[in-house]
C-alpha cells in the first residue's frame, strides 16, 4: 500500500458564490465523507493539488489528508475538471477504515512483452484491451497497481481476467457476476495482411476493345 499525504484546511462557507471566491484565491473547495464522521467541507492549495493529479498514484491510492492539523485516511472519489483551463473544480474524498473492504480501480502494468515469443514474432500486434480493473480488498491491501507477465505469451493467446495474479487478500468483484464478465484483458493476434488490388473491371477491360472498333472504322 502507498500512503501519500495532502493538507487541507475546514471551511464554513459554501454554495456557488464561496467556491468562485476559494478558486480565484487558488484553493479547490472539496469535501471528505464516509465512515462514521460527518461530511466536512474542505479546501486545498490548487498548485500542489494539480502537479498531485498528474500522478497515478493519485487516483489509485489511500491517501493521508490531514485536515487542520488531523490525519485521516481517504481515497479520491471524483474530480471535477474545467472543461479547457487546466483547473480543478471541485474534489470528493471519502474516508476508509482499516477493517472495511473497499473497491477500487486499479492500473495494469505489463511487463516483458518484449522477452515474449508473440513480441518477438514478425506480425504480431499485443493488445492491452483493459489497463485498469476495480478489486475488492482492505485499505492495508490496496496494491498501487498490478502486474500482469507477458513474458510467456505466445502469439495468438489470450489473456483473460480470471487470469491475471493478484496480490494476496485482492479480489475482482466482476468474476463473481459469471463466465460472461472473464473478459479479455490482453490479446496476441496477427495484423490482418495488406488487402489485395481489387481486378480490373469488366467495364475497364472492355475500354480497349471498343476503342480499338473505333480506330478500325476509321480505316
Amino acid at each position: 500500500m502507498s500512503e501519500h499525504k495532502i493538507t487541507a484546511t475546514s471551511r464554513k462557507d459554501e454554495g456557488k458564490g464561496a467556491s468562485r471566491r476559494l478558486r480565484r484565491a487558488g484553493q479547490v473547495p472539496a469535501i471528505v465523507y464516509g465512515g462514521r464522521a460527518e461530511p466536512l467541507s474542505i479546501q486545498v492549495e490548487h498548485e500542489r493539488t494539480w502537479l498531485l493529479s498528474q500522478q497515478e498514484w493519485f487516483y489509485s491510492s489511500i491517501l493521508e489528508l490531514e485536515v487542520d492539523g488531523k490525519a485521516q485516511k481517504v481515497l479520491l472519489r471524483d474530480m471535477q475538471r474545467h472543461p479547457y483551463k487546466q483547473r480543478i473544480m471541485h474534489l470528493d474524498f471519502q474516508r476508509v477504515s482499516a477493517d472495511e473492504a473497499i473497491r477500487m480501480s486499479v492500473p495494469l502494468r505489463f511487463l516483458d512483452v518484449e522477452k515474449s515469443p508473440a513480441g518477438k514474432t514478425a506480425g504480431v500486434v499485443v493488445m492491452h484491451e483493459l489497463t485498469q480493473i476495480e478489486v475488492s480488498c482492505l485499505p492495508g491491501n490496496l496494491p498501487a497497481f498490478i502486474a500482469v507477465d507477458l513474458s510467456g505469451l505466445q502469439p495468438g493467446d489470450t489473456i483473460h481476467l480470471s487470469k491475471v495474479q493478484l496480490p494476496a487478500g485482492v479480489e475482482v468483484p466482476e468474476l463473481k457476476l459469471g463466465p460472461d464478465h472473464d473478459v479479455a484483458v490482453v490479446v496476441a493476434r496477427f495484423a490482418r495482411a495488406e488487402a489485395e488490388e481489387p481486378a480490373a473491371t469488366p467495364a475497364a477491360e472492355a475500354a480497349p476493345a471498343a476503342g480499338a472498333a473505333a480506330e478500325g472504322k476509321g480505316e
